[in-house]
């Protein structure tokens, strides 16, 4: 499955990311994010309120963005996270890491 479009820009270090991130899709994405990640020069937001579907790989995921974007001296925010995936942020007890503020 392609995932061409999965990050759409809306403003200056601000992107929406619009694919879902389940198992089937997060090996699709990984490279996508790391390279918006390493464009930015110093701050990204990524708007998650459009992402239609999310498990605990795409759990992971952002996870691991967080990390890579922590090693590459830049901020990564989430922000309007779905409610499935503060959920399952919860539960992982990682919800700290995702949720707004």
């Amino acid at each position: 499955m392609a995932h061409d479009h999965a990050f759409v820009a809306v403003s200056s270090g601000l992107y929406r990311l619009q694919a879902p991130l389940t198992f089937a899709s997060v090996s699709g994405i990984r490279d996508q994010g790391l390279e918006l990640i390493d464009s930015q020069s110093q701050e990204l937001t990524l708007d998650l309120q459009a992402v239609p579907e999310v498990d605990s790989a795409g759990l992971a995921l952002l996870i691991d963005w967080l990390s890579e974007a922590r090693a590459r001296s830049r901020t990564l925010r989430y922000v309007q996270p779905p409610a499935a995936l503060l959920s399952l942020a919860r539960l992982s007890e990682v919800d700290r890491l995702i949720a707004e503020g």
